[in-house]
């Protein structure tokens, strides 16, 4: 299969299965805590990672080591534990919609890493029309919910660090590892990272909530389906496509959330939430226009071809 297609398949994959990640989570939240929901994933990750592959990742250097632990702290252990407590704050089509600008970070970042070059005018123009939609979202819910701000926050703070994480796989690429046990070894470094939160934060080990069938099902769609499998998938995106093409597909993200999250979990949707939405989706698409018109201008191109 060619490199780019099995790129933009890997990453159509991991969409669709995260934009329901956010239900799943809330869900969950009926019966367990956010650090909880996050150490059972990832304990489920690392047991199917190292079922898909046992053979251990042997001689790396300490620059290398770094570079696994600190994208197990950022896309590992901070950005799903801000995701998890954002959750408890707001409705899950809000994180959805809020961590969908996770690659305007990215390119950001991208930029001022030296990986790509700089920014037009148009990208920052659609930053802040993404920014405003995520105020509006927030002040919205704000007026519903006293604490809903906090949830939103939260959620950009980890749509950023997303941002980060996408920089480091795309370098842990270049070790030249296989991308099961990279992915692995980011896993465990995120469970490590873990371990305070979970020591400062509730947390127990009671597994009769297991016998819930929705529990259960739930817990090992996030450890299996959204974890490891959407991990290794997003990895192999990563690295065909680059962090910052990669990332736009998350524009699919909070529309698949909030379709889901009025059908699951009766979510109600004012006006003002589909016009924070919508101008938080439009914000994106200008930043990044871009890079959607050189992907549109390859594909011309292979039709000619």
């Amino acid at each position: 299969m060619e490199r780019h297609t099995l790129g933009h398949l890997a990453a159509l994959f991991t969409i669709v299965n995260w934009g329901t990640t956010f239900i799943a989570t809330k869900l969950l939240l009926r019966g367990f805590t956010p650090v909880e929901i996050l150490v059972y994933r990832f304990i489920l990750g690392l047991l199917v990672l190292y079922a898909l592959c046992p053979k251990l990742l042997r001689g790396t250097s300490l620059k290398e080591e770094l570079t696994f632990a600190a994208a197990g702290l950022t896309g590992g252990c901070l950005y799903f534990l801000l995701e998890n407590i954002a959750l408890t704050y707001t409705g899950a089509a809000n994180v959805g919609i809020i961590i969908s600008t996770s690659p305007i970070f990215t390119a950001l970042f991208a930029w001022w890493a030296g990986k790509e070059k700089r920014p037009s005018l148009r990208f920052f123009v659609g930053f802040l029309i993404a920014l405003a939609g995520i105020a509006l979202i927030s002040l919205n819910g704000a007026s519903n919910v006293a604490t809903d701000w906090r949830g939103d926050v939260l959620a950009l703070v980890a749509a950023a660090l997303w941002g980060v994480y996408s920089m480091l796989v795309q370098r842990v690429d270049r070790f030249g590892y296989n991308i099961l046990q990279t992915t692995r070894r980011t896993f465990l470094y995120g469970l490590l990272f873990m371990i305070p939160a979970a020591m400062g934060m509730d947390f127990s080990w009671e597994l009769s909530r297991l016998t819930n069938p929705a529990y259960l099902g739930n817990l090992l769609y996030l450890g299996i389906g959204a974890s490891a499998l959407c991990f290794v998938s997003w990895g192999i995106a990563v690295t065909r496509l680059g962090p910052v093409k990669t990332s736009v597909y998350l524009y699919l993200s909070p529309v698949i959330t909030m379709v889901c999250s009025v059908i699951v979990l009766n979510e109600p949707l004012t006006g003002a939430s589909l016009i924070g939405a919508g101008l938080t989706l439009v914000g994106l698409v200008v930043s990044q226009w871009d890079e959607l018109r050189g992907g549109k201008q390859i594909c011309a191109d292979k039709l000619e071809a």
